[in-house]
């Protein structure tokens, strides 16, 4: 009886341990893909260029964020083929679409910015030594405010970053990973379980050229943030 007592007397530490080893359940984020107008706050050259589809993303807290892509994107004049490069096809500040979030967001690198509307912009890391490791493509698009970013006109590079850095106010710009996809159609919510990360993977539609199916990093951020 003693034995069974003790026996009996231990089994909820060991519940709680046996609990506390399983792995927590990653919060879920769904995508709708939809038909909307574009939001308020963006130029009417901007708006023109935008497609009727919206990608609604929820999750825990409800809206998280709402995308509108380009129609179509022009095509670089000669495709970077450059290591680490995955979309060389589209040139550096081209405008993807507009992104809009009603509450704060965080970025890659764990920068807030505030809740509102935002053009993307494709951009690559520089392949210097203060960029390293920072994810395993070059790849990235750089969110502006759309009160700044009103000609969809391509810009340079360094017009991008000035427009991005309005964003968070430092010197950083506002960075948001974007890769190939995992799944094998799209749109879809992808989680990647080992860097705790949600991707929208969607095509893009490429001026003379086939659909580009892309991958944003819209929950998680660099390993080293």
């Amino acid at each position: 009886m003693r034995l069974a007592w003790r026996l009996f007397s231990v089994l909820p530490a060991l519940f709680l341990l046996m609990t506390a080893a399983r792995p927590v359940a990653a919060q879920d984020y769904k995508l709708e893909k939809t038909t909307d107008a574009p939001p308020a706050g963006i130029s009417a050259a901007v708006q023109a260029t935008l497609g009727g589809d919206v990608f609604k993303v929820t999750g825990p807290n409800g809206m998280l964020c709402e995308l509108w892509l380009r129609k179509s994107v022009p095509a670089a004049a000669s495709a970077n083929q450059e290591l680490g490069v995955t979309f060389g096809q589209i040139a550096v500040g081209t405008l993807i679409g507009v992104i809009q979030f009603p509450a704060e967001a965080a970025d890659y690198r764990q920068q807030h910015i505030h809740a509102g509307v935002y053009t993307l912009r494709y951009a690559l890391t520089p392949t210097d030594g203060n960029h390293m490791g920072v994810a395993p493509q070059r790849d990235f698009l750089l969110a502006s405010p759309a009160s700044a970013d009103t000609d969809p006109a391509t810009v340079t590079f360094d017009q991008t970053l000035a427009l991005s850095r309005q964003s968070t106010g430092t010197k950083h710009p506002s960075v948001w990973s974007l890769g190939p996809p995992d799944s094998n159609t799209v749109p879809a919510m992808v989680h990647e379980q080992d860097v705790d990360a949600w991707e929208l993977e969607f095509g893009l539609a490429i001026e003379g050229a086939a659909p580009a199916p892309m991958a944003l990093v819209v929950v998680g951020h660099a390993p080293e943030s």
